[in-house]
């Protein structure tokens, strides 16, 4: 497979809505190099967001660039089309250098017999006893469910080659870093279901540096995980095996690694991946982006007068709205309706109390997670105020900038990637 630029060991997805928090969000990064970890910035922003909020990936490119340039940032850093298909692509190929390439909405098609017939043929090796390094027990996969997982993901896998092809005849081979997602999906894939694909994705010839399955639990947005911590530790445990096999029997990337589309702020599952990675000393890719939107509301509502009237403003929008903002995410949010305070309530808030129900604290009793998920999904609502919105938080930058750094660094980096 052709070479490409290198993801290194650690990398965060740093979305940015509104491209005004690409200084905050790489302040963090800065901490962590200090704290003597690598942690590398990826800006993704998706075609769905782009078009809500009226942007284009340009402006994604010129906000990481300036804050690369204003901060003396010397490391690596990238621009990610977020969650791409063959009809959104084409407009990010100048802009960015790392292509998350979704495929959820092709898992299950069918594939012609013979297909998956020649996949099975070409891959005897996935019935012998799978002894994976790091695993205390082989795992065996019988002819049939192999049959059975490459019918459900073949023409997903093929349907990402067509596109990565697209990208490379468009921006150059060797000139971008290339993630498969199938995150967006109903079922979770198992280890060897991960196994299996990354078999048709080596067949494919996509060189992929990232992978995003989806795992066991709840990912609701902006909230933390909801599921079984020790399934979810020994299934990431596993994953990261079955890269670590991928990548000796088929030659792939040797830096590939697990991309885990969190929705945001997984406090929890912290501990369990960073216990994984130090036990196969391996990587990861984290994608926390739409908390920064929040952090941007968290610092004008602090900031008290314009600040907190226009937050409570975006509240009562949303909540006025809340069925047509809810609904495009229906899947990975779960607001409890009777949790939500009506917005003449929120309206006598103080400073202090509105920003206690937004932030993720779990250990504050003020903290309401509804009101936290449907102000998630409500940046339509600030998108919409336009420059109203965006001069007041330039105007506030400062109080905005310290919440935006010290969640992300704080909340994410810290317990993730160094383990405290």
């Amino acid at each position: 497979m052709e070479s490409a630029p290198l993801l290194p060991k650690y990398s965060i997805g740093v979305g940015d809505r509104f491209a005004h928090q690409a200084r905050a969000q790489l302040q963090a990064c800065i901490k962590a190099a200090e704290a003597g970890v690598e942690v590398i910035p990826v800006w993704n922003k998706s075609n769905r967001e782009h078009t809500i909020i009226g942007s284009n990936p340009t402006s994604a490119r010129v906000a990481a660039d300036e804050a690369v340039r204003a901060l003396g940032w010397n490391q690596p850093y990238y621009v990610d089309a977020d969650h791409i298909n063959f009809t959104t692509v084409d407009r990010f190929i100048d802009a960015c250098d790392f292509f998350t390439i979704d495929v959820a909405d092709s898992i299950g098609q069918p594939s012609e017999m013979a297909t998956v017939q020649a996949f099975v043929n070409r891959h005897l090796e996935l019935f012998e006893e799978l002894n994976l390094a790091g695993v205390d027990h082989p795992f065996r996969i019988d002819h049939n469910s192999v049959v059975q997982v490459a019918s459900k993901y073949l023409a997903a896998v093929q349907e990402a080659g067509r596109i990565y092809r697209h990208v490379a005849e468009k921006k150059g081979k060797g000139r971008f870093i290339t993630e498969v997602s199938m995150d967006e999906t109903d079922s979770p894939q198992t280890p060897l279901e991960l196994l299996i694909i990354l078999a048709a994705v080596a067949d494919e010839g996509i060189s992929i540096q990232t992978i995003a399955p989806k795992f066991t639990g709840r990912f609701n947005k902006g909230v933390d995980y909801v599921g079984d911590l020790a399934t979810f530790g020994e299934e990431f445990g596993h994953d990261v095996a079955a890269i670590a096999f991928a990548i000796q029997q088929y030659g792939m990337p040797g830096n590939l690694k697990l991309s885990v589309h969190s929705g945001s702020d997984k406090f929890s599952l912290y501990g369990p991946i960073h216990r994984a990675l130090r036990r196969f000393n391996a990587g990861v890719h984290l994608k926390t982006a739409g908390t920064t939107w929040l952090e941007e509301l968290i610092g004008l509502a602090e900031a008290g007068g314009e600040g907190l009237e226009l937050s409570k403003e975006i509240y009562r929008e949303a909540y006025s709205h809340r069925e047509e903002l809810c609904g495009p995410y229906a899947t990975v949010i779960d607001i409890n309706l009777s949790r939500l305070p009506v917005p003449a309530v929120v309206e006598q808030w103080s400073s202090q109390q509105f920003v206690s129900a937004l932030r993720h604290d779990l250990k504050s009793p003020a903290y309401n997670s509804s009101l936290r998920q449907l102000l998630h999904v409500g940046f339509k609502v600030a998108a919409k105020m336009g420059t109203r919105y965006l001069d007041l938080v330039t105007a506030m930058e400062t109080t905005i900038a310290k919440n935006v750094t010290e969640n992300l660094y704080d909340r994410h980096i810290k317990p993730l990637f160094i383990g405290e």
